[in-house]
């Protein structure tokens, strides 16, 4: 779909963006029912040396009563200078004060607004310990020569970057400036020009509003290969061609998604390729998703990662979920889409095998979390919303959208999703906002089959209701024929077959090993398959689990290189866990964490951080 005249497009959603209400975010400072930001425009530049980005942040505001009279935005570790206020025809200087730091949520920065006010301007250094930025130095990047920066917002680290009302309830449209060594390229979650000439001056603009968590920036030795008309992939050289290679499917994806969820409203769809440090497997930032170099398998085992993140446009970007309590509704239905991609790209079969390597991985949070925590709408108040991003809302959630599938059927369910996106296109909202639709469509139109009470079950109750349709998949019974045969005896390693697996169905066949196996048997498996030398990191992952509980010591030096290399937390918390367990284990973690803790992300590191205060 071709955008609009940017001015026609901004009137429009202007009216589409009007919020369904507001209340106090949990996680936010800021007072958007009292007046509200809409849009921002940033001039920054991109200070390598100092590792601080530095510069204004403008914000167009709006007020929702009239005696309001501050202004109060979210700012972690901020480094605030000069503020000032607007009537639209000349600056003035505006009395400013922070309040007190909280661990979680930072601190207020309170602003006091004239009458008159329609704009503030706040002068400001983000932290060089900022959490939502990393900077990586030349060596920890592909090219080993240029330095790298790239932005995490999700879920309130866009605060510890720039001062805003960083609520998922709160969308704007922004423009920006950023300013860069001329060696090196911008990339934001706006606009992109591939052709702009590496001079040092990039410029952005983001006509649709988008909730704080979805601004992102990236600075680096970048290139650009296009995949389709509307997809391409941004990447340092040594990475850009693999890159595309595997990606290459993600036109195909987006056509898929349109036919059967509507146009496609971000204008472009490209991918931007980062360091392996990233603490995410992808982050869904509108026009540009954030991509882990991971999931670069070579055979295209690993892309659902992409279906995921591009499903986002629709479940998560285009509607948004008000608090992050809220999270499911972003993430159950975005997983759900992932598997409605892969069906529709890949078939039914690659499917199914990835639905239930997602129903194993839920199974596990199951087993580890406290009761509270596996409910579809968590109390998060008073924790870090990181916290929030487990199994739980991805998983569960997409369960509970399956089983809405399943009752009413896939036409009528695809009729509701349709309707879902369109009516809440550029809209926050939350669980109860999504009740109340559901009550009004689904439940009204066949109330034999979707009831509020099992919805209440899913949403407000810990763990599986009865009765869930479990994901089944043909392609792992015979796995589980070969691995119960082996481990029995009846089967030699020499004499597994296994020349026609997918990765899925050896993800499948290592995940379900018994926790301890002999020496032998480890040792045999290795040898045949290579498995410690795995260049699939998925794989790599399983088999250095398996390594670690049955202390196979020729893994040790690839378990180094790779939570050296690996900064993902999927793939590293796990086997720090593990190794967490045993004294040796500890003292073997200690080791490592130190050497791979320079190159993680804020994120990882405290996420690995508090693994070691727990034991």
């Amino acid at each position: 779909m071709k955008l609009l005249h940017n001015c026609a497009l901004a009137w429009i959603i202007g009216l589409l963006a009007a919020p369904l209400s507001f209340a106090q975010d949990p996680h936010s400072f800021s007072n958007p029912q009292q007046v509200l930001v809409r849009h921002l425009d940033l001039s920054l530049t991109a200070d390598f040396k100092q590792r601080q980005l530095i510069g204004s942040a403008t914000l167009d505001i709006e007020r929702q009563v009239d005696d309001v009279e501050e202004l109060v935005l979210d700012t972690r570790g901020l480094q605030v200078g000069l503020v000032e206020t607007s009537d639209g025809q000349g600056w003035v200087p505006a009395s400013f004060r922070l309040g007190e730091p909280d661990p979680v949520l930072g601190r207020a920065l309170h602003i006091a607004l004239p009458a008159v006010s329609r704009q503030v301007r706040i002068n400001y250094a983000s932290s060089p310990e900022s959490t939502g930025l990393q900077w990586l130095e030349g060596r920890q990047t592909a090219g080993g020569r240029h330095p790298y920066l790239y932005s995490q917002a999700q879920a309130i680290h866009a605060r510890s970057f720039i001062p805003l009302q960083d609520s998922p309830q709160v969308r704007v449209t922004f423009n920006a400036t950023i300013f860069t060594p001329p060696a090196l390229r911008a990339v934001m979650s706006a606009g992109n020009d591939p052709q702009a000439p590496r001079n040092g001056v990039y410029q952005f603009n983001m006509p649709q509003p988008i909730p704080s968590y979805l601004i992102a920036l990236a600075v680096g030795d970048l290139d650009f290969k296009a995949m389709g008309e509307r997809t391409g992939v941004y990447a340092e050289a040594a990475v850009l061609q693999a890159a595309a290679a595997e990606f290459e499917d993600t036109e195909a994806m987006l056509e898929q998604v349109e036919v059967m969820y509507g146009a496609y409203r971000w204008d472009r769809y490209d991918l931007l390729i980062l360091p392996p440090s990233f603490p995410w497997g992808g982050m869904e930032n509108p026009r540009l998703s954030f991509i882990t170099p991971t999931v670069i398998a070579g055979d295209k085992s690993l892309v659902g990662l992409i279906a995921h993140e591009l499903a986002h446009s629709w479940s998560g970007n285009t509607v948004t979920n008000a608090t992050w309590q809220d999270t499911w509704l972003n993430e159950g239905f975005t997983t759900y889409l992932t598997y409605r991609i892969l069906e529709a790209v890949y078939g039914r079969e690659r499917a199914d095998m990835e639905r239930l390597l997602g129903y194993q991985s839920l199974l596990g949070d199951l087993a580890d979390l406290p009761l509270p925590d596996q409910r579809l709408v968590p109390d998060l108040i008073g924790r870090d919303p990181d916290a929030g991003f487990t199994e739980i809302p991805y998983e569960k959630g997409a369960l509970l959208v399956t089983e809405l599938e399943q009752a009413v059927g896939r036409e009528a369910f695809d009729a509701f999703l349709r309707q879902y996106f369109d009516q809440f296109a550029f809209r926050s909202l939350r669980t109860e906002e999504f009740v109340e639709f559901l009550e009004a469509t689904l439940v009204a139109r066949f109330p034999d089959k979707v009831t509020l009470g099992r919805l209440g079950e899913w949403l407000h109750e810990p763990g599986l209701p009865a009765n869930v349709a479990v994901p089944t998949s043909p392609s792992f019974a015979l796995v589980d024929e070969v691995r119960a045969q082996w481990l029995a005896g009846q089967l030699t390693v020499a004499q597994l077959d296994t020349s026609d697996w997918t990765v899925h169905q050896w993800l499948h066949f290592l995940n379900g090993m018994p926790a301890r196996l002999s020496p032998a048997q480890m040792r045999a498996l290795d040898a045949r398959f290579q498995l410690t030398q795995s260049s699939n990191n998925e794989v790599a992952h399983s088999w250095l689990l398996l390594a670690i509980r049955n202390d196979y010591a020729p893994a040790w030096d690839r378990l180094r290189s790779y939570l050296v290399q690996v900064g993902r937390r999927k793939l590293i918390v796990p086997l720090y866990k593990a190794m967490l367990e045993t004294d040796a284990g500890r003292a073997r973690a200690t080791g490592i964490f130190a050497a791979a803790r320079p190159g993680y992300q804020a994120v990882a590191v405290s996420t690995v951080d508090n693994l070691f205060r727990a034991e």
